[in-house]
C-alpha cells in the first residue's frame, strides 16, 4: 500500500531515481495559510548532501504544489498534491545491482513479491521515498498547530555511545530538551564506521506535546498501535516502543505507577494529570492529557563499501561491493521523518474526534 491515514490521508508515489517524488495529501482543513519556511526546515533536517555523516547526494527537494492551494498560499480544503524533483541521481552506480541481490536490502523480496524490481537505488524501497511523508508531515504539523499540538524529535543514541536519558527525563520531567548538536560520542561512532566502510545503527526519541485527552479508540483503534504502524513503515526501523516500553517487563507495578493529581481549582471539564508518565500519555490506547513520547530503533545501513558475499537472481555466489552515495548512519535522517509520521498520525487521530463532536 502506499496510502496511510483515514481522515487526513497520505498517498505518496516515485521512486528513487525516478523524476520525481510526490504526494496527495487528502483530508486538510480549508483556511490554513501554510508556513513554507517551516517545511523547508523539516525538509533540510531530511536532506541529503550536508556533512560528512549523510549521503552525499544533492537535493534541493524544494515542493512544488500542483492542486490545493489558493494564490496567497491557504488551503482549500481539496487535496494537496506535490512533487519533488530528482535532480542529482547517479543511476550508473547502481548498473551491477541489476541481478544482484545487496544483503539486508527489499532487492530479492520485491523480485518474488512482484517478479520485477528497480534496481536504481532501490526504487520505492528507498529512504528517497520519505521526502514525501515529510512534506506532507510538515503540513500536518500545521493543523496540530491550531490545537496546541507540537512534536519535538531528536538522536538519542548511536551505536554502542551511551544513551540519553530521555525517557527517565520524560516519564518523571515530562520534558526533554533535545540538543541541537550530537554528542562528541555519537559523532565518532559515525565517523569510525563511515572511515571503516561500514555502518551504524541508531535510536531517535520523539514527544508530542499539547495533546488532548481522548485521542484514540479502544481495542483496534489504539493510539499506540497506529503510532508503531507509522514508524515501524519508516525504512530502516526495526523497533518501537512508548512510554517506558520494554524497561516495564522488568520493573514493578507501584515503582511505575502513574498517580493521578486533583486539579490546582475545579473545571466545568475535568482535566487531570499525573505525577509520572511512565505510561507515555496513553492509557487504554487513549491519550490521557500528559506528554505522548516514544522511541524508534534504527539498524545499521545495509549498503556499505566493504565487500560483501552474496547471490545474484540465478542463485549464483557473487562478491558485492556497493557504489553510489549512501548513509553511514541512516538515523540521523531518520529524526524528521519520525517527526513527520508522528504528526500524520495523531492530526489523523485529532481530525476523526474533532469530526465526531
Amino acid at each position: 500500500m502506499n496510502t496511510f491515514g483515514k481522515n487526513l490521508r497520505l498517498t505518496t508515489f516515485g521512486e528513487s531515481h525516478g523524476p520525481a517524488m510526490g504526494g496527495v495529501l487528502d483530508g486538510v482543513p480549508p483556511r490554513i495559510r501554510l508556513d513554507f519556511d517551516l517545511i523547508k526546515v523539516l525538509i533540510d533536517e531530511r536532506r541529503t548532501g550536508t556533512s560528512t555523516l549523510v549521503s552525499a547526494r544533492k537535493e534541493s527537494d524544494t515542493p512544488e504544489f500542483l492542486s490545493g492551494l489558493s494564490p496567497e498560499g491557504v488551503t482549500l480544503g481539496t487535496p494537496l498534491a506535490f512533487i519533488i524533483r530528482n535532480t542529482d541521481q547517479r543511476s550508473s552506480d547502481y548498473d551491477e545491482l541489476r541481478h544482484v541481490y545487496r544483503p539486508n536490502h527489499a532487492d530479492y523480496a520485491y523480485d518474488v513479491r512482484y517478479g520485477i524490481r528497480d534496481w536504481r537505488g532501490g526504487g520505492r524501497s528507498s529512504a528517497r521515498e520519505t521526502v514525501s511523508r515529510v512534506v506532507a508531515g510538515a503540513i500536518a504539523m500545521q493543523i496540530l498547530r491550531q490545537y496546541g499540538v507540537t512534536i519535538e524529535a531528536g538522536i538519542i543514541s548511536v551505536g554502542e555511545s551511551g544513551e540519553l536519558p530521555f525517557r527517565e527525563k520524560m516519564a518523571k520531567e515530562g520534558r526533554f530538551d533535545f540538543p541541537e548538536e550530537l554528542a562528541e560520542e555519537m559523532r565518532d561512532e559515525v565517523e569510525r564506521a563511515r572511515r571503516d566502510c561500514d555502518s551504524v545503527g541508531g535510536m531517535v526519541g520523539c514527544a508530542v506535546y499539547g495533546i488532548p485527552p481522548g485521542i484514540g479508540d479502544p481495542v483496534f483503534g489504539k493510539l499506540q498501535s497506529a503510532l508503531a504502524s507509522a514508524m515501524m513503515s519508516i525504512n530502516a526501523a526495526k523497533g518501537f516502543d512508548y512510554g517506558y516500553g520494554f524497561d516495564l517487563a522488568s520493573s514493578r507495578g507501584l515503582a511505575t505507577a502513574d498517580t493521578f493529581l486533583p486539579p490546582d481549582e475545579p473545571t466545568q471539564t475535568l482535566r487531570l494529570t499525573t505525577a509520572t508518565n511512565y505510561s507515555g500519555g496513553i492509557q487504554g490506547g487513549i491519550s490521557n492529557g500528559m506528554p505522548v513520547y516514544m522511541r524508534v530503533a534504527f539498524k545499521p545501513t545495509p549498503s556499505v563499501a566493504t565487500e560483501q558475499a552474496t547471490v545474484d537472481d540465478q542463485g549464483r555466489k557473487v562478491i558485492l561491493g556497493v557504489r553510489g552515495r549512501h548513509d553511514p548512519c541512516v538515523a540521523l535522517r531518520g529524526v524528521p521523518i519520525v517527526k513527520a509520521m508522528a504528526a500524520l498520525v495523531v492530526a489523523d487521530m485529532l481530525l476523526e474526534t474533532e469530526g465526531r463532536k
